[in-house]
């Protein structure tokens, strides 16, 4: 935590979340992603076979699990939301970090109020915990780094 006064002269605690994202997998290798607790980002990607290169052009969803690699796979959203996203010969990409209770579902507010990924809805326009800072490194194409969100209950 680190603590500073807020403009009315009261104390106030800053929560620091610090995650480093890993990836990325593409669609075909979804059995890849780690079986841990975490925070992952769903991406419209193209692949290069060429260069073996993938070119990420839109975060599409953020979510949380304890066990990411199962909730990914089986995610309800995945054909009729996430699927709807991805035009001509693009395809789904993930990058995952690994983050415990109680900072995962902290986290994936504080990055899906930050980026209003368009098959999101909760925490998209209000975000129910005190000021968190974000610092995000590794595999992090198309994210805000650093940034802090504050309350706003809607």
């Amino acid at each position: 935590m680190q603590y500073h006064l807020n403009k009315r002269g009261n104390i106030v605690a800053t929560k620091i979340i610090l995650l480093t994202f890993d990836g990325y997998w593409r669609e075909n290798a979804i059995n890849s992603i780690p079986s841990k607790s975490g925070i992952y980002i769903v991406y419209e990607g193209s692949y290069n076979s060429q260069s073996d290169l993938i070119t990420l052009h839109k975060v599409i969803y953020i979510g949380e699990s304890e066990n990411v690699n199962t909730r990914i796979s089986g995610h309800e959203k995945w054909r009729p939301d996430w699927r709807k996203h991805c035009g001509g010969n693009k395809e789904l990409c993930f990058t995952f970090a690994h983050v415990m209770n109680p900072d995962r579902e902290r986290g994936e507010a504080a990055l899906i109020y930050k980026h209003k990924p368009p098959t999101n809805d909760e925490y998209k326009y209000s975000f129910p915990f005190d000021e968190t800072t974000m610092n995000l490194s590794g595999k992090i194409v198309l994210l805000t780094t650093p940034f802090t969100v504050q309350r706003k209950d809607w």
